[in-house]
């Protein structure tokens, strides 16, 4: 498990959840945007709740294990959609496929 620290209040929440809402922040820092996430949290009593966050480039989160009784709190679809977020804020770079038989010398200039 780990806690997230956000805006002064500890934030009990899985290992994966913790890891994409950091990257989905790097991700939105890049771009210079911020926008709003729901994430599943525990309470200090272990019941499932839900924390609003805004996060964006000025947001000062810090991720921490912790040792706890609780069972890991886990939630693929929250952290499937974090990560599409995140790749639709890191574009991938098109590329154009080389033949097998391409030499290297194709691929440089002669000056």
């Amino acid at each position: 498990m780990r806690v997230i620290m956000y805006a002064g209040t500890r934030l009990m929440t899985g290992d994966e959840i913790a890891d994409a809402v950091l990257e989905y922040c790097a991700a939105l820092a890049e771009v210079g945007t911020a926008e709003t996430v729901e994430i599943p949290v525990l309470t200090d009593e272990g019941v499932r709740a839900s924390a609003r966050l805004l996060v964006g480039p000025a947001s000062q989160i810090v991720a921490e294990d912790v040792e706890t009784s609780f069972d890991e709190l886990v939630d693929s679809d929250v952290v499937s959609l974090l990560r599409s977020r995140t790749q639709s804020h890191r574009p991938v770079a098109a590329s154009m496929p080389r033949d097998a038989d391409d030499s290297e010398s194709a691929w440089i200039d002669d000056y």
